[in-house]
């Protein structure tokens, strides 16, 4: 509705799954299925969900002032460096080679 009302140039970058306990098998289901349906826009890092990053909000802080050497913070950081990764390719291939 955005792209279609207000921003028509908007793409979307991707998806990213969150909130993944592995211990459930329908949680697997998901990741599968959202894969599948959305092929090419999801992205590989799967934000666990972790005690620590639910703690967090409650002091006032993120996860990486709050905790920075839990699994969620590293898994967020992953998550940095893939979209980090994803935006700079996208730009290569928007500049014209010289």
């Amino acid at each position: 509705m955005v792209k279609d009302h207000l921003h028509p140039e908007l793409e979307v970058l991707g998806a990213v799954l969150t909130l993944f306990d592995r211990r459930v098998k329908v949680a697997h289901d998901v990741i599968k299925d959202v894969r599948e349906h959305f092929p090419g826009k999801v992205f590989d890092t799967v934000i666990p969900r972790n005690i620590r990053l639910a703690e967090a909000p409650s002091y006032g802080k993120n996860i990486f002032e709050y905790d920075d050497e839990s699994q969620g913070a590293q898994t967020y950081q992953a998550f940095a460096v893939e979209v980090h990764n994803v935006v700079h390719e996208l730009i290569n291939q928007q500049t014209p080679q010289t």
